[in-house]
């Protein structure tokens, strides 16, 4: 390890890096604070760019980062802002397209090294997403490595033109992963109490309400679900742009579906949950994917992206779009608590194949020392 990745010796300046993020997903954002922790903690010094909301719901001051307010846009102003806090940056690392994209336009002109990580697809349709397209291969090709959190967002960023793409670790972060809760089977009756779920069985969803979730598939699949006895009741926790347009759905058509909203209560659901369900049209590193095995709850899926690599053999996987095939596998599962139990074991036994905080902290560490150290004489 370079001596300027480590707690520096006398006479050494510390390595000083800037994180970018755009404010963007939960998993991005835990995995900056992760990751700023962990580099922190090796004496590298960390400046967290990101919208004030992100720090404060992240706390990057709290684990000894220092914060930047840089707004989740481009324009001049955000962009002058974040080209003043990269002035004395010995490695910019940005995470996500669009905060990649307005740290290649801060670094223009500059010679300070740019890391990107990709850990999810940006969606668009009709002209934003060619929009997108030309975002993406201006982001590869100016960055010196992109970290992709799965094989095909790797093999997305070699087609688009990148120099150095490769599988980037990431540790699902301890604060993310369901603790062990205290006396589960008191608080079960209460949280199905409290969803209308009592007597009957839990399915829950997780993520923002956006086309790409494929909640309209979930929502076809639940018309089979009404001739179950007892009904079981589909929650839905998250909120977006899809929410009237969903809830319009579920009244309309007398669904056993709730939107609950943006819960911060998750672990607890998904205690109360008999499956969780992901009916992602695509998907890296899911978090409730992640969660649902570390808690051994079940886990039915959409085999898309990198969710058969983190998976393995610890969920059910269906095809993305196809409604009969995810109500005939939850009905399935529901009358198969043997099975259940299976996925349920299998859970911890596939998260413990994941990489950890420390792992992906020091993969990143290597990456900086490449492109930091100087080049020895010829």
């Amino acid at each position: 390890m370079s001596p300027l990745s480590s707690n520096a010796p006398h006479g050494q300046q510390p390595l000083r890096t800037v994180q970018v993020l755009g404010g963007g997903n939960a998993g991005s954002s835990a995995h900056v604070r992760s990751l700023a922790e962990g580099l922190v903690a090796r004496g590298v010094r960390v400046t967290v760019c990101a919208p004030v909301e992100a720090d404060r719901a992240y706390d990057f001051t709290g684990v000894g980062a220092e914060h930047v307010h840089v707004p989740r846009s481009s324009d001049p102003v955000a962009v002058a802002a974040l080209r003043t806090a990269c002035a004395n940056a010995d490695l910019v690392h940005a995470h996500g397209l669009h905060a990649s994209f307005r740290a290649v336009l801060a670094l223009s002109g500059r010679r300070t090294p740019l890391v990107v990580t990709w850990h999810n697809r940006a969606w668009a349709e009709g002209p934003r997403a060619h929009l997108l397209r030309v975002l993406e291969r201006r982001v590869v090709r100016t960055a010196a490595v992109v970290l992709g959190t799965s094989p095909d967002l790797v093999a997305r960023a070699r087609e688009t033109g990148a120099r150095d793409a490769r599988l980037g670790a990431v540790g699902l972060p301890g604060q993310r992963r369901p603790a062990v809760l205290d006396d589960p089977d008191r608080l079960r009756p209460k949280v199905l109490a409290e969803l209308g779920a009592t007597g009957r069985p839990l399915l829950l969803a997780v993520g923002s309400l956006e086309r790409h979730r494929g909640y309209d598939v979930l929502l076809d699949a639940a018309r089979a679900w009404r001739d179950l006895v007892p009904v079981p009741l589909v929650v839905i926790a998250g909120e977006g742009p899809l929410r009237p347009e969903l809830q319009r759905r579920i009244e309309d058509e007398d669904l056993p579906v709730r939107l609950v909203g943006h819960r911060d209560d998750v672990p607890q659901l998904l205690a109360a949950a008999d499956l969780a369900l992901l009916t992602s049209r695509w998907e890296s590193r899911s978090v409730l994917a992640q969660e649902a095995l570390y808690a051994r709850v079940p886990l039915v899926a959409t085999r898309v992206g990198g969710i058969p690599d983190l998976v393995g053999d610890a969920a059910e996987l269906v095809p993305y779009g196809d409604p009969e095939a995810l109500a005939a596998t939850v009905v399935r599962l529901l009358a198969d608590p043997e099975r259940r139990e299976e996925l349920a074991a299998a859970g911890p036994r596939q998260a413990a194949s994941w990489p950890t905080e420390d792992e992906t902290v020091a993969q990143v560490l290597s990456v900086y020392d490449e492109l930091t150290q100087p080049t020895p004489l010829a």
